[in-house]
């Protein structure tokens, strides 16, 4: 049995290089040829995976789209049971965001770079709204009398946790949401 470790197909490492490079220094920032460069591929077999740039970063968007929601499930999952406790578990998934070096929320940073119609747009309104569904179903469970309103605020509350992150690295801002976010329910969702 062979130790030496499989190479990734190029798909793949074009796509882990572009997840690196695009939340590290932006989408704009990088380059065709440093994808290129960075991945190991030539650039007949990036534009045969991926047809254009546009195409990666709609891969990057999705790919980020399955990490992070992932990572809501399994914080609101560990919080256990009942749903008003798995609302305030995905302020335990913001921990990890607010560690220093994390750069924010990829989707943010992501839309601040395109126009409104643009694909990385479209790709980071629908995640958007995707994740706010999933809260607004979570918040009826909970027994919210307006779940609407709760996803929207936790939501806002998350995303706006994620831009503190960036801007600030402030290793504060998950706990800050984490009050908010149990006096928001507290007051939603009374026991």
């Amino acid at each position: 049995m062979s130790t030496t470790p499989k190479r990734l197909p190029a798909r793949d490492r074009i796509l882990d290089t572009a997840c690196e490079l695009f939340y590290a220094h932006g989408i704009h920032a990088v380059g065709v040829d440093r994808l290129i460069a960075e991945s190991g591929v030539a650039k007949a077999t990036l534009y045969k995976q991926f047809p254009s740039k546009d195409d990666v970063v709609a891969a990057y968007l999705r790919r980020m789209d399955d990490r992070w929601r992932h990572q809501l499930r399994s914080a609101a999952l560990a919080a256990g049971d009942d749903p008003r406790d798995q609302l305030f578990g995905l302020f335990v998934a913001l921990e990890y965001a607010a560690r220093e070096g994390t750069l924010g929320c990829a989707f943010i940073n992501a839309v601040a770079e395109y126009d409104p119609g643009s694909t990385a747009h479209t790709i980071t309104a629908e995640h958007k709204r995707g994740v706010r569904a999933w809260v607004r179903d979570l918040a009826a469970a909970a027994g919210a009398a307006d779940p609407d309103t709760l996803a929207f605020q936790l939501t806002v509350l998350i995303d706006g946790t994620l831009a503190a992150t960036r801007v600030e690295h402030a290793d504060h801002a998950a706990e800050a949401a984490k009050q908010t976010a149990r006096a928001l329910l507290d007051s939603a969702c009374p026991r």
